[in-house]
């Protein structure tokens, strides 16, 4: 099967998959950090819509995401590796119009050839007090990135076949907001990719599982 064929059969084989009940808080206990905040913080009046976009591509006859290194700040997300994506804004139409345009505003993703396949479970995340959509989507090509400096220190492609490699799960105790945390790990590339981020990852890989891995190659 030529790569662009075989991309064609991932993106409709996973397409089917999401349209099936998603393992949701069963995949994301595999990599959920242990904290008071997670056990005692719950959604409330003050809680936050968002969403973020996990987008696949072909390149080198292999599968590839970005994740990107957000630049060190002064708030709970400093210098963590996520998907691309951010708060909803009131002139959004949907959580899925939020992932696409921070996208853009973020990875300077050009959304022409971008097809929304579904979503993941939404997920809590107590430190920001956000509810965050994982929004997945596909594109023919490998995209051109045009990072935003204030907003992304870096990009990294990441493989599906590196992510989906259990060597590279481990685990580390973790400070937040003063607080000893216990955080399960994906190592990529040098860095930890933990907490939410990871949860989704790890819903992703249970979704994928039942995937055929050989449709690009």
């Amino acid at each position: 099967m030529a790569p662009l064929e075989s991309f064609a059969a991932f993106t409709d084989q996973l397409s089917q998959k999401l349209k099936y009940p998603l393992p949701g808080e069963s995949a994301h206990r595999n990599m959920q950090a242990l904290s008071k905040m997670r056990l005692t913080f719950k959604p409330n009046a003050k809680t936050r819509r968002s969403a973020v976009l996990v987008l696949f591509y072909p390149y080198k006859n292999e599968i590839y995401f970005p994740l990107i290194l957000r630049p060190a700040y002064d708030g709970v997300h400093s210098g963590q590796v996520a998907f691309p994506g951010g708060r909803f804004e009131l002139t959004d139409e949907s959580l899925i119009r939020t992932a696409m345009r921070e996208a853009q505003e973020e990875i300077g993703l050009r959304l022409n050839d971008v097809k929304v396949l579904g979503s993941l479970t939404e997920l809590f995340i107590p430190a920001s007090n956000f509810n965050v959509l994982p929004v997945i989507a596909v594109m023919p090509y490998r995209p051109d990135f045009y990072p935003d400096p204030r907003e992304v220190e870096d990009i990294f492609e990441i493989r599906l076949e590196e992510i989906s490699d259990k060597n590279v799960i481990g685990a580390s105790e973790i400070q937040v907001r003063g607080e000893q945390v216990h955080a399960p790990h994906y190592m990529i590339q040098g860095y930890k990719v933990w907490g939410a981020t990871a949860m989704m990852i790890s819903e992703l890989l249970a979704v994928l599982s039942s995937v055929d891995p050989d449709t690009v190659g």
